[in-house]
């Protein structure tokens, strides 16, 4: 996670959360889209537990999923069985 620190306070431009043996379900692709509204973040880390997968092609099939949800706004990677989302100012897709 990159740190910033302005002043004495502090911005994240990184937030990481966790995709467990539920899967996507409705109210975590929600908890993705808010955090992207909320806050001034741009860039979301996702990472990707055994519980949730078999193997990187379930990763992909996640991200892509979750991308679709979010719009066009919103690009993705995938690196090892995480899941890096980034928010762009124009649409990408």
């Amino acid at each position: 996670m990159i740190i910033i620190f302005i002043g004495d306070k502090t911005m994240t431009s990184q937030s990481q959360i966790q995709l467990g043996k539920k899967g996507l379900t409705k109210e975590f692709l929600e908890d993705i889209k808010s955090r992207f509204e909320d806050s001034k973040m741009k860039n979301l880390k996702i990472s990707v537990l055994k519980s949730a997968r078999e193997s990187k092609a379930d990763v992909k099939k996640y991200a892509e999923e979750i991308v679709e949800f979010l719009g066009k706004k919103y690009t993705f990677r995938v690196l090892g069985f995480s899941i890096f989302i980034k928010k762009w100012r124009q649409e990408k897709r």
